[in-house]
């Protein structure tokens, strides 16, 4: 299978790896990594949840210590909002100029930690950029949350039982805050930590085969 990977030079705004789908017709998935991440963290993640999938992986622009994010924050679990929206908007328009690019539908974005919340925050201020997500650890990324309309998407958050990042009432408040502006909203809790486990593919796994189903 062919990978391409486009860098800083390219005429689009982020480094990225595009993996391009083996069968069209199954809806693309944009990875979004945590910090520290990078563009090729998620690839095995997407490719365990839809074989069958486009995959577009770009890397944050933010450095936080040396290490990527999406947005900066001013301490854990506090955001710096107004670049919040700059870079979720950011981000919007990259996934629009790779959708022309590379011939995309709107993709589905798979978020892990601040990808998640970076996912969110795209749902909240720029709803037509995703079909929906699946938002891993994912907290409120924008305070109070702008109105939009999110009655196409269908989203899946999965907390941790024992987060010590993400509380159970912000997770929560995420949840409602995304359902009230339309989105079909699932949220499960698994028992883990911050980190991925096995529970967490297996929820997701389940939850694309499902949306696939209703395609």
């Amino acid at each position: 299978m062919t990978i391409s990977t486009l860098n800083a030079n390219s005429t689009l705004a982020f480094t990225h790896r595009f993996e391009p789908a083996p069968h069209p017709g199954v809806a693309p998935l944009l990875l979004l990594h945590g910090t520290g991440g990078d563009e090729n963290d998620l690839l095995p993640l997407g490719r365990a949840l839809s074989p069958d999938a486009a995959l577009l992986s770009p890397r944050g622009k933010v450095l936080e210590g040396g290490m990527p994010r999406f947005f900066r924050r001013l301490a854990e679990g506090v955001f710096d909002q107004e670049d919040v929206k700059r870079r979720a908007n950011e981000l919007a328009d990259f996934v629009a100029e790779a959708r022309a690019r590379y011939g995309l539908a709107p993709p589905v974005a798979v978020g892990f930690s601040n990808g998640a919340n970076i996912a969110a925050a795209m749902l909240l201020l720029r709803p037509e950029a995703l079909a929906g997500a699946v938002l891993l650890r994912a907290m409120v990324p924008l305070d109070p949350a702008p109105a939009g309309d999110l009655a196409v998407a269908r989203v899946l958050i999965l907390s941790g039982a024992m987060d010590p990042i993400v509380p159970a009432d912000n997770a929560a408040a995420l949840a409602r805050m995304l359902s009230a502006n339309g989105a079909a909203v699932e949220q499960v809790t698994v028992p883990a930590g911050h980190g991925l486990t096995q529970s967490d593919l297996a929820q997701a796994r389940a939850w694309m085969n499902a949306l696939r189903g209703n395609r």
